[in-house]
């Protein structure tokens, strides 16, 4: 059996905006619940300087996953929330746990900013893992509350209708 090359979890520099895009738009190209706006959204988290933390995984100088991280509004006025997302492997590279570590390195940094927490969309069944749960405190309106998932750093901290940056209803 061959070993897998070492995989290099860092920060996005400039030089990787293509690679991500790449990335993300393959990544999605075929998941069911893709928008198709995914790199678009990325792309002006970054340009309105709200892309919190932007993380590559790199394997033998490739860039072969991305996951981004942006603060999003409470209505409760609770604040240091963040939202994981969009979170892509290139198809080449999926199955073999890179998401899990791009998510895990992700949720550890939001730890030491001392977060009060994430929130995500996405797959329970994935993303219950990492520690997140479906929150009745915590409402992402028009989407099914199993989906819209919370894990609190700060127990009890926050909780209402949140709100995503506006970058993500960029238009397809």
């Amino acid at each position: 059996m061959t070993p897998f090359p070492p995989l290099r979890i860092r920060l996005e520099q400039p030089h990787d905006i293509a690679a991500i895009e790449r990335v993300i738009t393959h990544a999605f190209a075929t998941a069911p619940h893709a928008s198709g706006t995914e790199a678009r959204i990325v792309d002006a988290l970054r340009e309105a300087g709200a892309l919190t933390l932007s993380l590559v995984a790199e394997t033998d100088g490739e860039v072969v996953g991305h996951v981004a991280v942006s603060a999003v509004a409470l209505s409760d006025g609770s604040t240091s929330w963040y939202g994981l997302g969009p979170l892509a492997v290139a198809p080449g590279h999926q199955g073999k746990g890179l998401g899990g570590q791009l998510a895990a390195h992700a949720l550890d940094a939001l730890r030491e900013r001392h977060a009060a927490g994430c929130v995500v969309l996405g797959e329970p069944g994935y993303y219950g893992r990492f520690g997140f749960r479906a929150d009745p405190d915590f409402v992402l309106p028009g989407v099914p509350p199993e989906y819209f998932q919370v894990v609190r750093f700060t127990p009890g901290a926050g909780g209402g209708t949140v709100a995503y940056h506006p970058a993500f209803e960029v238009a397809a």
